[in-house]
């Protein structure tokens, strides 16, 4: 059996970093110049089979070798205490609860600097955000350079796993770390990317209030997680004399989060009773985002609590409601009107996870979004795409299911076979001519997978099982989002057409950036 350092070693080989684009060589630097050097970090096939293979060993070297890059370019764990976090996990939501959190804390503290990082998000820049902006083009070239450079400069390595350059997530972890602290802002939104004890966010020694949304166990299932497994990585955020605050979660997940709060140190554990907000408006759509809207309200009291900017009333406090009903997520639960195509309407959601999808089809199949009582039937265009690693036969059968059961709640006479008109199984590749918009590039898809369309082609399969009436002509295999909306734009209707984009957040920023909603969407 090998040991961690040769299964370090052989992991490295799968997944060199790529060093391309150095920075003494270039004349500019440009935001461009940093988004090519931060692609050439991104993980690939190849990284997260080893991951798969190690059976999540590699983990336990993160923080550590997380740390020594923190060394590397300059800062403490303890200069992270200076950002005031809320610390956010869990596998469904926390996008979600972070916005909302984000927004609530811009509206009770508005003369103050919020920050607010997110790990799934359609452009790199949306990823860190101030006071509910992307980060400005300039700033992010200047601090990433900064950030490059302190790592080229100081390649001394302590630990024998640590190579020269971080991967993506935790040079972005990185990135938003330096970038905050440089700016001096008052409150930080942290999403974790992955997990959560070994999460490349999980180096704040003293975060001001942790909090985990809802346990589920299909997005981590590659790993062969148990859910106690997944309450135990997402409980390792909560922190000593920190208080931890949950929804509530199935016994056994709850179980464990309950020891991890004991064991490690949480100045209490809190379960929320979710409050009445049947008569606010949320920002964001969807039934589902009742329970995040709640979490977000308990961690933003705990917080301005201890900021002493808090009375703690039991009301729900006016500025509150407005943040909730203000507050914004590109790409989820999102209805876009073409202000370019007349009749199209875009309805946008990177759901990516079998619980999300049907939370995406319960949204569109419902009054007022999808469905038109008592009006001509719209022609209908399901857009979707999933990564290799995923089950896309899993997603589309949950969702088709899913679909069912929404036009049966809404007692719609319409027939979940001829719901859609058209579907489309396209890759996320942004353009026909093979290239990516910079921000969306991906290295995940293997080569041969997309060279072949191998699983827009199963996706098809699929579909023609679960719908087997379905006419074999109305569905379409695509190498790319350009193909995709020039397809749609052959659609001839006296009807208004809606076009539903789901499945991958890399698919749904293609789709803006080809359809040109960018000004409208983002």
């Amino acid at each position: 059996m090998r040991g961690p350092t040769s299964l370090i070693s052989s992991f490295f080989r799968a997944f060199p970093i790529r060093l391309t684009y150095n920075s003494r060589e270039m004349s500019t630097r440009s935001y461009k110049d940093a988004v090519d050097h931060l692609n050439s970090l991104q993980s690939n096939a190849a990284v997260l089979e080893a991951v798969r293979s190690s059976g999540g060993r590699l983990s336990e070297f993160a923080i550590p070798e997380m740390l020594e890059y923190l060394d590397r370019i300059g800062y403490a764990p303890k200069d992270l205490n200076a950002l005031n976090v809320i610390h956010i996990t869990g596998t469904k939501g926390k996008g979600s609860t972070s916005a909302f959190a984000a927004s609530i804390l811009r509206h009770a503290l508005p003369n103050k600097k919020i920050g607010a990082i997110s790990f799934i998000s359609l452009e790199f820049r949306e990823r860190i955000r101030i006071n509910g902006a992307p980060i400005s083009e300039e700033l992010f070239s200047k601090y990433f350079f900064e950030i490059w450079d302190r790592l080229v400069a100081n390649d001394t390595r302590k630990e024998p796993s640590t190579t020269l350059m971080p991967g993506y997530f935790r040079f972005v972890t990185l990135l938003a770390f330096h970038a905050f602290l440089s700016l001096k802002v008052d409150a930080t939104v942290l999403e974790v990317g992955v997990g959560g004890t070994y999460d490349s966010t999980n180096v704040v020694p003293t975060p001001v209030v942790t909090g985990v949304t809802a346990l589920g166990i299909d997005h981590v299932a590659v790993l062969g997680n148990t859910l106690e497994e997944i309450a135990w990585q997402k409980g390792g955020i909560f922190k000593e004399g920190v208080p931890a605050i949950t929804v509530p979660q199935p016994e056994q997940g709850m179980r464990v989060l309950e020891q991890r709060a004991k064991e490690l140190k949480a100045s209490d554990f809190t379960v929320i009773s979710e409050p009445d907000l049947s008569g606010i408006e949320l920002g964001l759509a969807g039934k589902h985002q009742q329970q995040n809207a709640s979490l977000a309200i308990a961690l933003s009291r705990s917080f301005l609590k201890s900021q002493a900017t808090f009375s703690g009333e039991t009301a729900l406090p006016t500025a509150f409601i407005t943040a909730l009903k203000a507050t914004k997520w590109p790409g989820r639960c999102q209805t876009v009107v073409d202000p370019r195509r007349d009749g199209i309407t875009w309805y946008l959601d990177g759901a990516h996870t079998v619980e999300s999808l049907e939370c995406c089809i319960e949204w569109f199949a419902s009054l007022m979004v999808g469905l038109r009582p008592g009006r001509p039937k719209p022609v209908r265009v399901l857009v979707f795409n999933c990564t290799s690693g995923r089950s896309g036969p899993s997603f589309l059968g949950s969702m088709y299911l899913k679909l069912s059961a929404q036009l049966k709640l809404n007692q719609s006479p319409e027939s979940s076979e001829s719901f859609f008109d058209q579907v489309i199984f396209c890759t996320n590749v942004t353009y026909a001519d093979g290239h990516f918009k910079g921000d969306l590039t991906t290295l995940a898809i293997p080569e041969d997978d997309l060279a072949k369309l191998k699983t827009q082609h199963q996706l098809a399969t699929t579909w023609s099982t679960l719908v087997p009436s379905f006419p074999a002509s109305q569905i379409h295999v695509l190498p790319s989002v350009e193909h995709a909306v020039n397809e749609i734009g052959k659609i001839r209707s006296s009807e208004p057409i809606q076009v539903l984009v789901a499945g991958s957040l890399h698919l749904v920023g293609g789709m803006i950036e080809v359809s040109g909603l960018s000004d409208v969407a983002l």
